[in-house]
């Protein structure tokens, strides 16, 4: 990207000094946040807990520990649960597990308590205190497991007590393919052969069968050979491979009075006895001629082709598999920013210690850095080329006042990066038209290089900040990271890439 003339470099290097200092001067506080139930990135996490050398509170015995989980929400601390007490134990292991809703793009902030049990009461201040920890939903699910040790009201440690917290995404994400066939079904139409089709449907809670899945008809033929079609488990079966799956058969009408054929009852565990080259084949079933006639065999025959279980990895697959997400900064240091020195720049900061630069690095990096191990954030120029790394994932924010001079370029640059494992963060600040880097941002339509080649995957999102001045930061956040879990998924599958640690259990 190329705009105005560059500052001099003593003019440049000022802005540095002034952008760094800063950042080392202020933290980055965590917003207040809870469960606001975003719609982007949202599934359910179980922790774990596990205390060691504990604090023994007990005279005559050992202390009774139980486990209190807080999130703060509005800056306060509200109690979600509790574990069970471990009676005499200084190293318990709960088996209690902690159900918490995870949303990538906001600060989850937890804090796990532990009491020593003394009465029935339910009021914490009647259990002796056996010390806490905090910290981030962020920094537990990026590590998988982590072990901190337990601190008192007043910062110092609860003697060598120690705390284990280890997270596990929750969600069934299986996926069922499922390849079918029918071979000698019965003829339903008069002038012609039937138009076949299946219907999957499993047992609803009020005993009904409830349709799952509809195949495509196959016009004019008895012995069909429908698409491979994929559902998740939980649709088909609600993850219960020995469950009921009922299949009916039809030939298609156009005035939806469409012909019964047969059905059969099946699960998902009999028919991934199909393989490729030993198909299930199952009797397709009409009751009421199995009644009428007595030499009744069937109406035709449903082959199971192949029927294979995989998993749909998600965005927290990957990152409880060890994918790290590396975070760059790339900072628009151009002349129409203004002389940071001058309250009107850009750069200028304000008696408040701040300005809408450090503002967007602020937003974005609170929530990144729980993923980023060495907690170290390169910040470039603009055309900065990062190598492709095949086991880390890189986030480039981009901080801008203008608008693109060399589109084309950029346009190109785009395309050939959107094979790569990165996404890119633009965030205009200022009140230029920012028209051109909506264009980047491929949300309404696929992104081409000069040459007419498509993005692999929109991989761009901006926001301009003025949208945001008056809004809480954590709202800037999820709407700079709410399309970052996607494009993280999207990279590795077209990589055919599963998680690290990943099972098809």
């Amino acid at each position: 990207m190329s705009q105005e003339p560059l500052l001099t470099e003593e003019e440049e290097r000022a802005c540095l000094e002034l952008l760094l200092l800063e950042s080392m001067a202020h933290t980055m506080p965590p917003p207040p946040a809870g469960p606001l139930g975003s719609q982007y990135c949202v599934c359910k996490v179980e922790l774990s807990v596990c205390g060691q050398n504990l604090l023994d509170r007990d005279v005559t015995s050992k202390s009774d520990p139980f486990c209190v989980l807080f999130m703060e929400v509005n800056g306060k601390w509200v109690e979600l649960d509790r574990t069970e007490t471990a009676v005499n134990n200084l190293n318990p292991a709960f088996a209690k597990k902690f159900i918490v809703d995870y949303h990538f793009e906001e600060v989850q902030k937890l804090k796990f308590a532990l009491f020593d049990q003394d009465k029935s009461s339910m009021q914490l201040y009647e259990h002796d205190f056996l010390g806490e920890f905090s910290c981030t939903l962020g920094m537990i699910v990026s590590s998988k497991k982590i072990t901190r040790s337990l601190l008192l009201g007043n910062g110092k440690p609860a003697g060598k007590g120690m705390i284990t917290i280890a997270a596990q995404e929750l969600s069934d994400n299986r996926v069922i393919t499922l390849s079918m066939a029918g071979r000698k079904l019965d003829k339903k139409d008069l002038f012609g052969k039937s138009d076949p089709f299946l219907e999957f449907y499993k047992p609803g809670d009020d005993g009904k069968w409830m349709l799952v899945h509809r195949t495509e008809v196959i016009k004019y033929t008895l012995d069909p050979v429908w698409k491979p079609f994929t559902v998740p488990l939980v649709s088909l079966c609600d993850g219960d491979v020995e469950k009921p799956v009922k299949v009916m058969c039809y030939d298609y009408d156009s005035d939806g009075g469409h012909d019964f054929i047969g059905e059969f009852q099946t699960s998902v565990a009999r028919m991934c006895e199909a393989q490729d080259a030993f198909p299930l084949e199952v009797e397709c079933i009409n009751p009421k001629k199995q009644k009428k006639k007595k030499n009744y065999k069937n109406s035709g025959i449903i082959i199971v082709k192949s029927c294979k279980i995989t998993r749909d990895f998600s965005f927290l697959d990957y990152i409880l598999g060890g994918c790290q997400l590396m975070f760059t900064v790339g900072i628009d240091f151009t002349a129409s920013n203004g002389n940071p020195r001058d309250p009107s720049s850009l750069h200028y900061i304000s008696p408040m210690g701040t300005n809408e630069y450090l503002s967007a690095l602020w937003a974005v990096g609170q929530i990144i850095q729980d993923y980023d191990s060495d907690k170290m954030f390169p910040a470039l120029g603009f055309g900065a080329q990062l190598p492709p790394d095949w086991k880390q994932y890189f986030i480039l924010l981009i901080i801008t006042d203008g608008v693109i001079s060399d589109m084309d370029e950029t346009r190109d640059a785009v395309v050939q990066a959107s094979k790569l494992p990165m996404s890119i963060i633009i965030v205009g600040v200022g009140n230029a038209d920012f028209a051109a880097m909506e264009f980047l941002d491929g949300d309404s339509r696929v992104l081409r290089s000069q040459t007419g080649e498509e993005a692999l995957r929109d991989i761009v999102q901006f926001v301009p900040f003025r949208d945001f001045r008056n809004a809480p930061k954590e709202t800037l956040a999820k709407a700079v990271l709410a399309e970052l879990p996607q494009q993280v998924v999207q990279y590795f599958k077209h990589q055919n890439l599963p998680p690290i640690t990943s099972d098809l259990g």
